[in-house]
């Protein structure tokens, strides 16, 4: 089936759902007075930081915007029709602002269109629809997160370097999520001029489907077959699927000896980190996103200007339209700035991070 065949279908589907009662909720006020709110994420396969970090730290600054606020929490797990239907659920429940982190960045249209049919405006959380009716984008700068990662593999190459070898397996995120297209532009915006010269060799590179660990290992285990696991530096977009790749260098003897990216600086990926056996990750601190998106949506509420929030920053959808933006700094973390980052904003504890290392670990153990 096609994808704009499959698009069709969900924007059909939308429209004569039976959840709607057969005619349309009564029109927002493009969110002005709004005091129900829909959260929709999108699953809980790709990291933890969904349920973990995001759910909480959005409801936080939700009802922080807005005083006795309604929110209707959702999460779509990982399965794009059930999202929409969630998102059917909320406009007929009356809900006024939609805050949706998409699970499919295209099929998720189907929910700006029938928001707009109401006067509901949509923020894209984290995931950019594509849609050129968005109203807003709340995220990190994702192209940036894709740069940090390349330009720390341009930065430590050399130490992996075995017998004149440094080959590279890149072993990206989804591509039915944008901001995976957007961590492999920019990884391959630092990495391009070392491939183009021969200092590095790019032996195989997929995306991964969904995101998942169990995916990344076996393209990791396929690809070390294939080269006789002569491999020097994993790419790898998101901690989640980095375990996977670990998992897989286990097998074989080489955890600790390939260089592996990672991102989202998850529990599991600093522990890693730690271990030696990841080197670096990105951190995305979700309070700052949430923030982001709480001071919108108290805009919102209010009916006051938001361009002094997005600045005009704008995000560009595949059909060229250009989206008010709030795009946040993401940060490149390794050994050296843990404690400076991920414990000194309490995103992590101590106790839980420096659990069964030795004392002196990285020097905040």
């Amino acid at each position: 089936m096609s994808l704009c065949l499959l698009i069709s279908i969900v924007l059909t589907a939308c429209d004569s759902s039976p959840s709607m009662g057969g005619a349309p909720a009564p029109a927002a006020n493009g969110g002005k007075g709004c005091t129900k709110v829909g959260i929709l994420l999108p699953e809980t396969t790709s990291s933890v930081r969904w349920e973990t970090n995001d759910h909480p730290a959005l409801v936080q600054a939700v009802k922080a915007a807005i005083p006795n606020v309604e929110i209707d929490y959702k999460n779509g797990q990982d399965n794009e029709i059930t999202q929409i239907s969630q998102a059917e659920a909320d406009l007929a429940n009356g809900d006024c602002i939609l805050i949706v982190a998409p699970h499919d960045s295209v099929t998720a249209a189907a929910i700006v269109t029938k928001a707009k049919a109401q006067n509901v405006p949509v923020i894209a959380y984290d995931r950019l629809i594509q849609s050129k009716d968005l109203d807003y984008y709340v995220s990190f700068n994702n192209l940036r997160v894709g740069q940090l990662q390349g330009e720390y593999i341009a930065q430590h190459y050399q130490e992996y370097a075995k017998d004149g070898s440094i080959n590279l397996a890149i072993i990206s995120g989804s591509q039915t999520d944008n901001n995976a297209l957007l961590f492999s532009q920019g990884a391959h915006e630092a990495l391009d001029p070392l491939l183009a010269n021969g200092t590095l060799k790019n032996i195989a590179e997929t995306f991964t489907p969904d995101w998942t660990t169990t995916n990344a290992q076996a393209e990791m285990e396929a690809m070390l077959a294939e080269q006789q696991n002569n491999i020097q530096i994993a790419y790898v977009a998101n901690d989640g699927m980095a375990s996977g790749v670990i998992t897989a260098l286990k097998t074989v003897g080489l955890n600790g000896k390939v260089l592996v990216t990672g991102q989202d600086a998850t529990l599991a990926g600093i522990r890693a980190i730690l271990a030696g056996q990841q080197n670096m990750t990105v951190y995305k601190p979700t309070t700052s996103e949430a923030q982001s998106t709480g001071a919108l949506v108290k805009a919102l509420y209010s009916g006051a200007e938001t361009t002094n929030l997005t600045h005009n920053q704008v995000t560009t959808t595949y059909d060229g339209a250009e989206i008010p933006s709030i795009l946040d700094a993401p940060i490149s973390i390794d050994r050296g700035n843990i404690a400076s980052t991920v414990l000194a904003d309490h995103y992590l504890e101590k106790k839980d991070i420096c659990a069964g290392f030795p004392a002196g670990t990285a020097g905040i153990c």
